[in-house]
């Protein structure tokens, strides 16, 4: 793997995170459906389908990011789509004027995004969102940075962590969005968002090998 980030790299890693997201409809859907409406698999497939309409457009590397993030807010129904649209939105701005993004830069993307969402969506870690997921993740991330360890590792960290944290939302009560209405029920149960959001990050693993 390269120690830098290329616009056709983000491109690939759009393409493989809709692939994904295709792929995974059903398990999103269902864990949605336990918790939630139902529909998060429907939607991040239909969201993620629109970013490749969408994706010849993009001139440079933030616009790719930027055009990721309209595509998802105009296309994703219930909080999924202003959430990861500002997840993109946060990472194109941090993304401006590059023409490739070094591992330092991939983790200020990543933590700009991070901190869209947690604004956006007024959650915190233990809340049983997508935050469980990608905090973890961007957090690892850092620290394998700055332990000096090489962008393959660090991601694959970094994937790891997410994974481990929307696994850690089964046992957690549901403090935001749908699922906040049921409780205790909510228990037992994995959080779709937090699942898409590893998804998303693994397809960004994948996309780089």
């Amino acid at each position: 793997m390269a120690e830098t980030v290329s616009k056709e790299q983000v491109v690939r890693w759009l393409r493989a995170a809709a692939e994904s997201m295709r792929e995974q409809k059903q398990l999103l859907t269902r864990l949605d459906k336990a918790i939630g409406d139902g529909d998060h698999g429907i939607n991040m497939d239909r969201g993620f389908g629109k970013v490749l309409e969408e994706l010849d457009g993009a001139a440079d590397l933030a616009g790719v990011l930027k055009t990721a993030a309209m595509a998802l807010i105009s296309s994703v129904g219930g909080a999924s789509g202003p959430l990861y649209g500002t997840f993109f939105l946060r990472a194109s701005a941090a993304a401006a004027g590059k023409e490739e993004l070094s591992a330092s830069d991939l983790h200020t993307l990543m933590e700009a995004g991070l901190e869209g969402v947690c604004q956006r969506g007024k959650a915190h870690a233990g809340d049983k969102t997508m935050i469980d997921a990608l905090l973890p993740a961007v957090q690892a991330f850092g620290r394998a940075l700055a332990e000096a360890e090489d962008l393959s590792s660090a991601l694959a960290g970094a994937v790891e962590a997410a994974r481990r944290g929307a696994e850690a939302t089964i046992p957690l009560i549901a403090r935001k969005g749908r699922a906040s209405y049921l409780g205790e029920r909510s228990v037992g149960h994995q959080d779709p968002g937090a699942t898409s959001s590893y998804l998303l990050l693994k397809a960004l693993q994948d996309s780089l090998v």
